[in-house]
């Protein structure tokens, strides 16, 4: 197996200007960077191949050699943080087998709802949902067999020991990437999750910008108040990154100047993928925004999500998922990116 050397998470998001309507040609005037300094973070793991955010695709997606892991951080109904992509336990565990009458008014088992101790007892499998006749059916057919051997939920204490053991073990450093999901949802239910992660890195010695670690989410209110408030609270001081999706709550960021004030609060940003390169682009056509190119003029790394190389996840303006690759690394020049199957990035670097 071959393992990248190890370069820092250069983080530069690019968002693509929707509403400037600014489209670049393919951007031989923005000063490329070499494969050595970008960086491959494990999306939820290696999630391509093994049950997302399972303690297994961690370890599969530290020995493909992976620079980041990505860790999705929900509260439970006692205040412990699980690594988990969803506030829902419907698309990934047995919860209404387990648990039956437990579910909201929606349908929904929310994570919020249970203990640790309640949320240990599920059985973990690949991502499915119900079709029309109760089926499950996968969401990604070729990926790992749904209830197949045995994967559990976890807390992120857990992950981040597993990764600094790994870490002395090999004499790697590899980083971690948690996100604040859905603060706001958490703060109805009065839990505060920025402090509660924040908290919990101070505890395993992630103290300062030069700490292998990047604290992203989608909801400014809660970047700028972990900024102003949190982290001066703990005495840390810790990199930051936005994430961003394409609608109206980041349309301030992609306005002019909108990347200058973000980064008084921001050390990166985190954009879905097609605020780079329109999905409209054609192999003869391609559309790069000026998103990495604004996102970089402000100081901002880039990183933007998320690539998959599943059957017709792959757009059409790429011959395939290297060739998509090639274009975002070294086209749109963006500093690194979040995919499921680590190693067919890392692999990619290698070779070039």
């Amino acid at each position: 197996m071959v393992i990248r050397s190890m370069s820092r998470l250069l983080q530069g998001v690019v968002l693509m200007s929707v509403i400037t309507g600014n489209v670049l040609p393919l951007a031989p005037a923005m000063a490329q960077s070499d494969a050595a300094d970008k960086v491959v973070v494990a999306h939820r793991g290696a999630s391509g191949y093994l049950p997302e955010h399972t303690l297994p695709a961690a370890a599969m997606a530290y020995a493909m050699g992976a620079d980041f892991q990505e860790q999705d951080v929900v509260m439970t109904r006692d205040d412990q943080l699980i690594v988990w992509h969803d506030l829902t336990l419907d698309r990934n565990t047995d919860v209404r087998h387990q648990f039956p009458g437990r579910a909201r008014d929606d349908g929904r088992h929310y994570v919020i709802d249970f203990t640790l101790e309640e949320l240990r007892q599920l059985r973990v499998t690949e991502g499915y949902r119900l079709n029309d006749a109760g089926e499950e059916e996968m969401i990604y057919p070729q990926r790992f067999p749904l209830w197949q051997s045995t994967f559990t939920i976890h807390t992120f204490a857990e992950q981040l020991q597993m990764i600094q053991g790994l870490n002395r073990s090999t004499g790697r450093d590899v980083g971690i990437y948690p996100e604040l999901k859905s603060p706001a949802f958490h703060h109805e239910h009065g839990k505060d999750i920025g402090m509660a992660v924040l908290s919990e890195l101070k505890r395993f010695g992630y103290t300062s910008k030069d700490s292998n670690v990047y604290v992203q989410t989608f909801e400014f209110d809660e970047l700028k108040r972990v900024k102003e408030e949190v982290l001066p609270a703990l005495d840390i001081e810790l990199k930051l990154v936005q994430l961003m999706g394409d609608d109206e709550a980041y349309a301030w960021m992609l306005a002019p100047g909108g990347m200058r004030e973000l980064a008084q609060y921001a050390d990166g940003i985190g954009p879905e993928k097609g605020m780079i390169i329109s999905y409209e682009s054609t192999p003869n056509n391609l559309q790069i925004s000026s998103l990495v190119r604004d996102a970089h003029q402000a100081g901002l790394k880039v990183h933007p999500y998320t690539f998959r190389a599943d059957d017709g996840q792959v757009p059409g303006y790429a011959d395939n998922f290297e060739h998509l690759l090639e274009i975002f690394l070294f086209e749109a020049n963006v500093d690194g990116l979040f995919t499921d199957f680590p190693d067919k990035a890392v692999d990619y670097l290698n070779e070039r």
